[in-house]
């Protein structure tokens, strides 16, 4: 197998004419050289020099490898300086899925200062829900996913595979107009006291979540209207056509009108997570792009 450093060595041969002129420009030995020479030409399987009276002189083999040296090093070191700006954060690349409310609030706090710490790299973000997105980590089409699941449902090993960051615990919040008798509730109430309400679902994971939260509580809701669409959900129900359950991030997402929030005993909750593969937390983009979206979960209202 050819190796860079012997293409090196025989190009300082080559434009220097000797073993001993090669070792003083390359600061080695001569025998160094010599025997770095004889490892190539073993390689290679033919003679790449010949002497002739006190200097070296290429074979046709040597001025062939010669010429295609210089493009193979310069592509070396070229390769070499991109990943040293990649590990070193000066350059790289992070593809990033998220779900909608982590969107517009965790991701925008997150970039901004992964921007602020390294400016060469550079997010790409695509939405999706899990488990979709957690699909496209898998299938190695995103570096970083977004998900959440809620507590106490099953599938809790559906993770185990792949690196796990907590970022928040985010608590679901009933969402009722601002004329209704619970509107202005002082502490918690049981959603078995929307029994009788029509209710706007969310998206699909959570419409599903909703319903068994409502039949652990002994009622079935009736779902007038379904939305992935957060603000929809909201502007449903401030126009007075039903009451809704979100997560408090998704209320956080939208600007609420003619709505209030009203917290829900007993309480339901989702783990915010970042997940990524375990090959990629060693990459230096991945772990600070994982840094920063735990800290804006931190800093998350909902997590307080």
């Amino acid at each position: 197998m050819i190796e860079a450093r012997h293409l090196r060595v025989l190009r300082a041969v080559a434009s220097t004419g000797s073993f001993s002129a090669a070792g003083r420009e390359l600061g080695c030995t001569q025998p160094a050289v010599s025997q770095q020479m004889k490892a190539l030409e073993s390689s290679v399987g033919t003679p790449l020099l010949v002497r002739t009276g006190r200097e070296m002189r290429l074979t046709q083999a040597g001025e062939a490898l010669v010429r295609h040296a210089a493009g193979i090093i310069a592509g070396l070191t070229a390769a070499e300086e991109e990943v040293a700006a990649i590990a070193g954060l000066r350059a790289g690349r992070v593809r990033l899925v998220s779900f909608p409310s982590g969107s517009s609030t965790l991701v925008p706090t997150a970039l901004a200062a992964l921007r602020a710490a390294h400016p060469g790299t550079r997010v790409f973000l695509e939405e999706a829900e899990p488990p979709k997105s957690v699909e496209l980590l898998r299938e190695g089409d995103c570096d970083v996913a977004l998900a959440f699941r809620y507590e106490g449902a099953a599938g809790a090993e559906e993770w185990d595979d792949l690196v796990v960051r907590p970022l928040l615990t985010d608590r679901l919040v009933a969402l009722v107009p601002e004329g209704h008798r619970l509107a202005r509730t002082e502490g918690s109430v049981a959603i078995g006291e929307l029994a009788r309400e029509s209710w706007i679902a969310g998206c699909p994971r959570c419409r599903g979540q909703l319903v068994e939260v409502c039949e652990e509580a002994g009622f079935l809701p009736r779902i007038d209207f379904a939305t992935d669409d957060y603000p929809a959900v909201v502007g449903l129900v401030g126009a007075g056509l039903g009451v809704a359950v979100l997560p408090q991030l998704a209320v956080e997402s939208v600007r609420p009108r003619g709505v209030r929030t009203v917290a829900l005993e007993p309480a339901v909750r989702r783990e915010i997570v970042a997940l990524t593969l375990p090959d990629l937390a060693q990459v230096p983009a991945v772990t600070a792009t994982l840094d920063e979206l735990a800290r804006a979960g931190a800093h998350q209202p909902a997590a307080r």
